[in-house]
């Protein structure tokens, strides 16, 4: 009996390898429910379809959920319809939610609201995780997005397979093949007109936002620059990066535990000990402590950073450093405190 064409084939192996990894691991056990986060694009619909036939072979429970961000006209119906393919798969249950607020004005407040109803779904539903559909293309995205910002080596490691109750089999598939293998078991899907360039989301200055810009712009010019898809050594880049931030992490925890004094009731850390830290850590150690006085981390810029250390590293008088948060930083007789401005 002859096998799956190779395109389901290669989405099959990737869902199979991480669900037997989780179940090895202890994170899935026999009859636990997981949920697909299904959009009814090519990448989550392959992805639904060989969730559907693996779950029972492993003893697992699949559901799904849509959701609705209510932006563009005929929303509810493409969800209904996304939601009919998912139960047609034999997922069980199957949840629509929608987003409040029409899903938000901007593409990272709708992501927020996406997960943050994922994450309802899976409450609600008792699913241990949720399977999202990026596949090897979004991840190199990512890592070039991640450039262009000139960030660090954790942005740039890019979307962890595993994160939490957010599971991602795919990033090592390539989107073609999600398409291909929807094609071949000849399952319906739509292309969803927010991921193009020329789509409804917009930056503030109506420009193309920059991952619809990367995708449809910058990736195919780099490719023809070099000669090769750069996608697959993006992806690797990515890989290699996680290693590195994972070590860089783990080090800098032991930093903290040098540097850090909990005794006092305002955050502070030892400047002698700090200084003494490899900049890799070091930086590491002044974002957390910035985010743990209560700095918000999402407006915690490198510039923040690079002031605080200038505290350790490059002290001459200077006065407070002011962070997001109405957080302040200053230093105080050999220590670096770190409290709510009291204003």
């Amino acid at each position: 009996m002859p096998g799956p064409a190779a395109p389901v084939a290669a989405v099959r192996v990737a869902v199979r390898d991480l669900l037997d990894r989780l179940l090895d691991a202890g994170s899935l056990g026999t009859g636990d429910l997981v949920l697909v986060a299904c959009s009814g694009g090519p990448d989550s619909v392959a992805l639904a379809s060989q969730v559907a036939f693996l779950a029972p072979r492993l003893q697992l429970r699949a559901g799904a959920v849509v959701v609705d961000h209510g932006l563009l006209p005929g929303s509810a119906a493409a969800a209904s319809e996304t939601a009919a393919g998912c139960d047609a798969l034999g997922l069980d249950p199957v949840v629509v939610r929608t987003a409040p607020d029409g899903g938000r004005a901007t593409e990272t407040a709708a992501r927020e609201a996406r997960y943050a109803e994922l994450e309802d779904a899976r409450a609600a539903t008792g699913a241990v995780g949720v399977l999202l559909g990026h596949t090897l293309d979004d991840q190199a995205e990512s890592v070039l997005l991640a450039l262009g910002r000139g960030s660090g080596t954790r942005t740039l490691a890019g979307m962890a397979e595993v994160r939490g109750p957010f599971w991602r089999p795919l990033l090592g598939v390539r989107r073609a093949d999600t398409l291909a293998a929807c094609e071949a078991l000849g399952l319906r899907y739509r292309i969803d007109p927010s991921n193009a360039v020329d789509g409804p989301w917009r930056r503030a200055d109506g420009g193309a936002v920059p991952r619809a810009a990367v995708r449809d712009r910058v990736l195919p010019a780099l490719a023809d620059a070099l000669g090769r898809d750069p996608a697959p050594a993006l992806a690797r880049t990515a890989r290699l990066a996680r290693a590195d931030a994972d070590l860089l992490d783990a080090l800098a925890e032991e930093a903290w535990s040098r540097c850090a004094d909990g005794a006092s009731p305002e955050l502070g850390l030892d400047v002698a000990a700090l200084a003494a830290e490899h900049e890799a850590l070091r930086t590491r150690v002044l974002r957390r402590a910035a985010v743990a006085a209560g700095a918000p981390p999402g407006d915690l810029l490198a510039v923040h950073v690079d002031a605080l250390q200038a505290l350790v590293v490059d002290w001459h008088g200077q006065g407070e450093v002011d962070l997001p948060g109405r957080v302040v930083a200053r230093r105080v007789c050999g220590r670096l405190v770190l409290a709510m401005s009291g204003e």
